[in-house]
């Protein structure tokens, strides 16, 4: 058996279909503002990355390349400058942030409206608490690709690797919301397999190459493997990408996201969605003053 490719470049574009049809019915062009501290490499490519792709799909992007040395002062009061303009629909930190900036009190300063990453406190607890709020990107975007696919959620056994509150503890809560039975387990869950192999859905997000082997994977199993990892090549060849699952998976799995090409594509166009969703919120909070 060779498990079915779930690709998130189709879905992505579904998803960014949608958003820009809804973009298309608002009064003004979303906007999306980024923030980058310093020149960081793999920051800078996200970011030039996000920006192609917003204006692609008609929203208005700008970004800011402030200098490594900006104070966190003088970035609180930019943010605060950007959560009073009614122009700016959403805002996102590029992280990681250098290290005398702390990280969790600038993500706690934007405003939750704006807050499209989705990591706010509020937006946290409207989460876990059922209610509409912006939801952290990635997950996100894998219940979309899931959905994209057929893959059943409902009334599943769902298996969460990882327990970051970036991905792990958001996609469980998500998973819950939408009736799976769901574990949480991580990379220090004794007898790792034993858990794995009871999941029809299993998602990994932990950031440790090949951590998920063929004999912990139920076959049959839909995998999502969220993982990115860089990693040499034999005899210390050029690095490469891989994920948290193994490539032999495939051969167990029923279905099974790729690395490079699966959820990565997902990320940037829910956040580009909840750029719209912001705006489209925002825009009927002011209609009813």
């Amino acid at each position: 058996m060779t498990a079915r490719l779930l690709r998130g470049g189709p879905a992505a574009d579904a998803l960014l279909a949608e958003a820009t049809a809804r973009a298309a019915r608002l009064p003004a062009p979303p906007q999306l503002v980024m923030l980058r501290l310093g020149e960081d490499p793999a920051s800078v490519s996200y970011v030039r990355g996000k920006d192609r792709r917003a204006r692609e799909v008609g929203l208005k992007s700008t970004v800011y390349a402030l200098p490594e040395t900006t104070s966190q002062a003088e970035l609180l009061d930019l943010i605060a400058r950007l959560n009073a303009d009614d122009t700016v629909n959403g805002i996102l930190v590029q992280l990681p942030l250098p290290l005398h900036i702390q990280e969790q009190t600038v993500l706690h300063a934007i405003d939750p409206r704006k807050d499209v990453d989705g990591f706010h406190p509020l937006n946290v607890g409207e989460l876990w608490s059922g209610r509409p709020a912006l939801r952290p990107c990635t997950p996100a975007g894998i219940l979309y690709l899931l959905d994209h696919y057929g893959i059943p959620v409902a009334g599943q056994r769902a298996v969460v690797v990882g327990r970051s509150s970036i991905v792990g503890r958001p996609l469980a809560g998500l998973l819950l919301h939408r009736d799976a039975t769901v574990t949480v387990a991580h990379s220090r869950t004794p007898d790792l397999g034993a858990v794995t192999r009871e999941a029809d859905l299993l998602c990994v997000a932990v950031g440790q190459p090949h951590l998920i082997t063929p004999d912990m994977v139920r076959p049959g199993a839909t995998v999502v493997d969220v993982g990115i990892n860089r990693v040499l090549g034999e005899g210390g060849g050029k690095a490469q990408l891989t994920g948290d699952v193994a490539p032999e998976v495939a051969q167990v799995a029923g279905a099974i996201t790729p690395v490079p090409g699966g959820v990565g594509p997902m990320t940037i166009a829910q956040l580009l969605a909840n750029t719209v969703l912001a705006a489209e919120l925002q825009a009927k909070g002011r209609a009813a003053r």
